[in-house]
């Protein structure tokens, strides 16, 4: 069994795919990161880093006693290598799998989160920082659709963990002043993915453990989200 620890945002999104993708069996435990759930002393236990998502795995493969892990990529590598699914076992497949999943973690990931704080968030609007980050989007977009121009799936011609860590990154284009029809091998690789079952399984958890998803962030909220020093998890 697989415990969960979860909240409806991109890289929660990556991991609830993955599970679903491979079939195993999981537990949610949400953390509402709006109302500071992530700051409990149960929660920093296994995520000292105060960020979902996060996993405990009661059942690993070498029989010991637990594994805990926090971190997405590395959630998704733990599950790939669990299972021997989602990564090649080749070494030069591996190693192509590993460097656009690290890809997506250094890049995507933070410019894109970067792009939703100035262009969504902030309190107030600087030009600059929106521009910038709107911009390098922009740029990670068009890498990946290079990318896709020749190959089914981000390493290959097969779907990977590379994949589903990029995609929930890609859902909120919109948000993040990106048009679809601008990346044509993007778009088709990400209504591919959109399509696959264990997609609309994961995505359709959003309903029930956080039914007010897509609506204003409160100003409360903000203030927990965004006002965090080193005191938070001391």
């Amino acid at each position: 069994m697989i415990d969960l620890y979860y909240w409806t945002t991109p890289n929660g999104h990556k991991v609830t795919m993955a599970l679903e993708e491979m079939g195993l069996a999981y537990q949610i435990h949400p953390v509402n990161i709006g109302k500071g759930e992530q700051f409990q002393p149960e929660f920093l236990a296994v995520a000292p880093n105060n960020r979902i998502p996060a996993i405990v795995d009661t059942a690993p493969a070498d029989g010991s006693g637990r594994v805990s892990l926090f971190e997405s990529g590395a959630i998704l590598l733990y599950l790939a290598e669990k299972t021997g699914q989602f990564i090649p076992a080749t070494l030069a497949g591996r190693a192509d799998v590993l460097q656009w999943l690290f890809w997506q973690m250094g890049g995507l990931g933070p410019m894109a989160g970067q792009n939703h704080h100035f262009t969504q968030y902030a309190p107030e609007k600087v030009p600059y920082a929106i521009d910038r980050y709107i911009k390098e989007t922009n740029r990670l977009y068009g890498v990946l659709n290079k990318r896709l121009s020749d190959r089914a799936y981000v390493a290959g011609a097969d779907y990977t963990i590379a994949d589903m860590a990029s995609y929930p990154w890609i859902v909120p284009h919109e948000r993040q002043g990106q048009n679809l029809d601008d990346f044509p091998h993007l778009k088709r690789w990400f209504q591919g993915i959109r399509a696959r079952p264990a997609t609309e399984r994961a995505y359709a958890l959003v309903a029930t453990v956080n039914p007010a998803a897509g609506t204003p962030m409160t100003e409360e909220a903000k203030k927990v989200m965004f006002g965090q020093t080193a005191k938070t998890v001391a």
